[in-house]
């Protein structure tokens, strides 16, 4: 994974989060990626912990954004694989949060998987 566009894609993603802008959000992604996190369970009731394609993401997201109106990330580090980034952040109310990415060939994410400090 390139250094550069790790940190780029580390420094858009916070900075749409952050202005909590869906559109800009989901254009970092796939329409058919897949997402798996303990929150999808909480939020949206899925057992499973995952969701796939945009439109289901999508709706956890804005669901999940009007549950925690004032969320906000804090990058604390950024961690490269092979075709995979790792941020490492703050996320609601100073949760620490590890969130894989895997990419495809385009340079959008393929999986996300999600991992919270218990």
């Amino acid at each position: 994974m390139d250094k550069a566009f790790a940190e780029h894609f580390a420094a858009k993603w916070i900075e749409s989060w952050n202005a909590h802008d869906l559109v800009r959000i989901l254009s970092h992604y796939e329409d058919d990626f897949e997402m798996s996190s303990p929150v999808i369970i909480q939020v949206v009731g899925e057992p499973s912990g995952i969701l796939k394609g945009k439109a289901a993401v999508a709706a956890y997201w804005k669901k999940a954004l009007k549950l925690i109106p004032d969320l906000q990330f804090e990058l604390l580090s950024i961690l490269a694989g092979v075709n995979s980034i790792t941020l490492h952040y703050k996320g609601a109310h100073g949760c620490l949060v590890a969130e894989v990415f895997h990419f495809g060939p385009d340079q959008k994410v393929t999986k996300a998987f999600a991992h919270y400090a218990v």
